[in-house]
């Protein structure tokens, strides 16, 4: 209920069974909150829809007016599932948006009608399988607004040069070093990301959001500025100090993968501050990105990685200047969180 998942029962028993059993669950308390076969009989798509939207527990339904009910839930815009474990329970099952069959008790019709087999027959399961799918939709969203806003992010580098007639910022080869080596490392990790504790606290999301809404848009472009023009203004001023193109781009390198460390922070909830979650809560990801860094640290030293992505230890002062400007999307991602926070908050009072 929390989750804002609305629970009903439907079955042919008799109302006395119904409502004994309703009153453990929590489902309903007395004889007015369970309808009957005969409250069904007759009603239109849009009467159902209400009947079904006010109504926990349905007693003396027939397969017919289970199956009408899943359709009349499915038009009126809710996402449905249905769980059953007998043969009167298959077109219900069948119509439903994801029909749930039960492993142990139920009919071999009623596990070919469903989407999802339940192999232990228990409820909570279902409860288990929408937190993990939520905690997986999750990831696939932090990962993707990861590897998405530092690609840009590259991306804009290539186009600020050209525009100002500057060569070009980064090499093919330390291109892929950044997004399948030192970037792919961490979003791997991230993947491993455990559930946030509201997971199942949250409102239900739209089955047809896209993954790119409003709020991901708006935080990619948030990082692709802070990154894209933070990024070529390092290789800029590394221009401007005299210093060689492939010096510079070493510099550049070494920034965008401090960026990323970062980045990284961010991505790690969208709502939640990067100082409010423990880097030691997920091991897997605070392992990963360390050793992304110090897998670019060793490119910088070994000559055979040297020659090959043409890079040049750096020294400490640089690492002071390069770390100042990579922290600085920590505060901008911030600063976003807390707006979308108030928009949220506001529309909650509307």
């Amino acid at each position: 209920h929390v989750a804002g998942v609305l629970v009903s029962t439907f079955t042919g028993d008799h109302r006395l069974t119904a409502l004994a059993i309703s009153r453990d669950l929590g489902l309903a308390t007395s004889f007015s909150q369970v309808k009957t076969s005969t409250d069904i009989e007759g009603k239109s798509q849009q009467e159902l829809a209400l009947l079904v939207q006010n109504t926990r527990v349905f007693a003396r339904v027939t397969p017919r007016q289970k199956l009408q009910i899943v359709n009349a839930a499915r038009e009126a815009g809710h996402f449905v599932a249905v769980t059953g474990d007998g043969v009167n329970d298959a077109p219900a099952l069948r119509a439903a948006n994801i029909g749930v069959a039960m492993g142990k008790s139920g009919t071999d019709v009623a596990r070919e009608a469903a989407e999802l087999v339940i192999s232990d027959d228990n409820f909570g399961s279902i409860v288990a399988g929408i937190e993990e799918g939520r905690v997986a939709y999750d990831n696939i969203r932090k990962v993707t607004y990861l590897l998405v806003s530092m690609g840009a992010a590259e991306l804009l580098m290539v186009l600020l040069s050209v525009v100002f007639g500057m060569p070009i910022p980064l090499l093919p080869v330390q291109l892929l070093w950044l997004n399948l080596v030192t970037n792919g490392i961490q979003g791997v990790a991230l993947a491993f990301e455990p559930g946030e504790a509201d997971a199942l606290r949250r409102r239900p999301r739209e089955p047809n959001e896209p993954i790119f809404n409003r709020l991901m848009i708006e935080r990619i472009a948030v990082a692709v500025l802070v990154v894209g023009f933070g990024g070529f203004a390092v290789f800029g001023l590394a221009q401007f100090w005299g210093w060689s193109v492939e010096s510079s781009r070493n510099l550049l390198l070494l920034t965008m993968v401090l960026y990323e460390n970062f980045h990284i922070g961010n991505c790690r909830s969208e709502t939640k501050s990067a100082f409010y979650l423990s880097p030691l809560r997920s091991p897997v990801l605070f392992f990963g990105t360390i050793g992304a860094l110090l897998l670019h640290v060793v490119a910088m030293y070994v000559p055979a990685l040297q020659g090959i992505l043409k890079t040049e230890p750096v020294d400490i002062w640089m690492w002071f200047l390069v770390a100042s400007v990579a922290v600085l999307i920590v505060p901008a991602v911030e600063i976003h969180k807390w707006f979308c926070y108030r928009r949220s908050a506001s529309h909650s009072i509307q």
